[in-house]
């Protein structure tokens, strides 16, 4: 299994050590970062990171790229991002193997987050023949008033390690075909990923004869690397995917030069489970929204809030599939849960544990540490509690379910909607009354609010992003478009003569 690894490493166009910034050209000179694999706790490669004045230089020429590029007709752009999907195609399996290899997360779900790469890249390449502007009557007679929509300029976009290309590809895709450039900033735990998918788009960019700094990359820590995006001004779009502090110092600093962001921030996800659910699909839809990508999602289900008369048939049946989940290399297709992205995150999860113990809540299941290289497997936790204790209203990102119950629908959605976090929820019931409340503006506060279907797997169709401290931003489908361009509303006047707006006259 190793050498075909190490053949999908090559296919990439990887070596033992690689340039982590690129503008048309490969460069880095600062700190060489070795990347370790949870799943062994092997070093796979090494990457130079950029230093801040390779970084300026990298920023200036993606700057100097959207010159040109917003200059391109739409559709022409359309027709290249439709190209960058072809070689995702053609890269599909190498591309999904690097993802599982350097984050962990099972192969079946790097298969699937390089078709939603694919899928977002043939949805913008539609996008890009409907970018569409409005006509509106005027008050003028012989006026006509029109909205449109222009390229904005260089997007930044700053991506989390638990989808290391998916983030970006959602963010990039839309923003080529807006006319946008981009400079990516990857998590410094995926950056090998970072550059595979650079050089895929370097590869078709040079192919069509267009400036390869359209789609830029700049590797290195969040302090030395990821301030410098965020405080300058020809960054006219930041968008960033990470913690709630984070985002707060990210939308800050953006702010303060009165400059666009679009954040991404932290989930806490429930699921109301009704008394009259189809438990079957309760418990499937739960069971994946609680452990897939090792809990580590924004959108994965954190709290599940159970009607009290089914609570303990509901609690059996999941238990059950929690006693059984097979753990391990998540390259082996028989395993359904990986490591966590490495120690750090491990232990997280256990202080978590314990805090819940601490506030009273009882752990029925998981929390051990397993014997595996690497030192990041551990097995999925659910801890039952009365309601959202101070713990539960965190984000622990690590696969921690809590289990709760209610007695009436209005308690239910209140424990929904008792946390910071307003990304992914759902209710799974049969009666059409309790889905549509859930859907109501007395419902779930969420940006996603799901009826019978989990909290995760989100479709690129729709916009994707969440209320209140998950940041309020929306990406990737929909009309989530107009955030990468700029608005223009324009009065045409055709009379001959000249009439102000809202009877205002220039007789002396």
């Amino acid at each position: 299994m190793e050498k075909v690894m190490e053949k999908a490493l090559e296919a990439l166009g990887l070596s033992d050590t690689n340039s982590g910034g690129f503008a048309g050209a490969w460069t880095g000179s600062g700190k060489l970062q070795t990347v370790v694999s949870p799943i062994h706790g092997e070093a796979l490669a090494s990457v130079t990171n950029v230093t801040p004045q390779e970084f300026d230089a990298i920023l200036a020429k993606c700057h100097q790229a959207f010159a040109s590029w917003k200059l391109v007709p739409a559709p022409k752009r359309g027709e290249v991002v439709k190209a960058i999907g072809d070689e995702l195609r053609r890269n599909k399996q190498a591309l999904a193997g690097l993802v599982s290899l350097e984050m962990g997360k099972t192969l079946r779900e790097g298969l699937g987050e390089v078709q939603e790469m694919i899928d977002i890249c043939d949805f913008a390449v539609g996008l890009s023949r409907q970018l569409y502007g409005l006509t509106m009557p005027s008050e003028r007679r012989m006026h006509r008033l029109q909205e449109q929509w222009h390229p904005l300029g260089v997007v930044g976009i700053i991506t989390a390690f638990n989808f290391p290309v998916a983030v970006w590809s959602w963010n990039t895709a839309i923003a080529l075909v807006c006319g946008d450039t981009v400079l990516w900033k990857p998590s410094s735990k995926t950056p090998l990923t970072a550059i595979a998918c650079t050089k895929i788009a370097e590869k078709v960019l040079r192919d069509f004869g267009f400036d390869p700094a359209i789609c830029s990359l700049a590797i290195g820590r969040g302090s030395d690397i990821g301030d410098l995006i965020n405080t300058d001004p020809r960054v006219a779009l930041l968008s960033y995917t990470g913690s709630v502090p984070g985002g707060r110092h990210v939308g800050k600093l953006v702010q303060e030069r009165f400059g666009r962001h679009i954040l991404e921030l932290g989930g806490n996800g429930a699921v109301i489970v009704s008394d009259k659910a189809d438990l079957d699909i309760a418990v499937r839809s739960i069971y994946f929204g609680a452990i897939g990508t090792s809990g580590q999602r924004c959108t994965t289900t954190r709290r599940v809030i159970v009607h009290e008369s089914v609570l303990g048939t509901f609690r059996e049946r999941l238990l059950e599939l929690y006693r059984k989940t097979p753990i391990g290399d998540p390259r082996d297709g028989k395993n359904l849960m990986g490591p966590l992205v490495d120690p750090a995150a491990v232990a997280t999860m256990l202080a978590a544990i314990e805090s819940v113990k601490a506030e009273g809540g009882k752990i029925l299941f998981g929390g051990e540490k397993l014997p595996n290289p690497g030192g990041c497997y551990i097995t999925p936790c659910i801890a039952e509690v009365s309601g959202n204790l101070s713990i539960v209203k965190e984000e622990t990102f690590a696969p921690v379910l809590y289990l709760m119950s209610y007695r009436t629908i209005e308690e239910a959605i209140a424990l929904q909607n008792g946390v910071t976090q307003g990304l992914s929820s759902a209710i799974i019931t049969n009666d059409q009354r309790e889905g549509e409340l859930f859907l109501s503006v007395a419902g779930s506060d969420c940006g996603i609010a799901n009826v019978n279907t989990g909290t995760s797997g989100a479709e690129i169709g729709g916009a994707f992003g969440g209320e209140k401290e998950t940041g309020g931003g929306r990406e990737s489908g929909s009309d989530a478009w107009k955030a990468y361009m700029r608005r223009q509303t324009s009065a045409i006047n055709f009379s001959g003569t000249v009439e102000l707006a809202q009877g205002i006259t220039l007789e002396m």
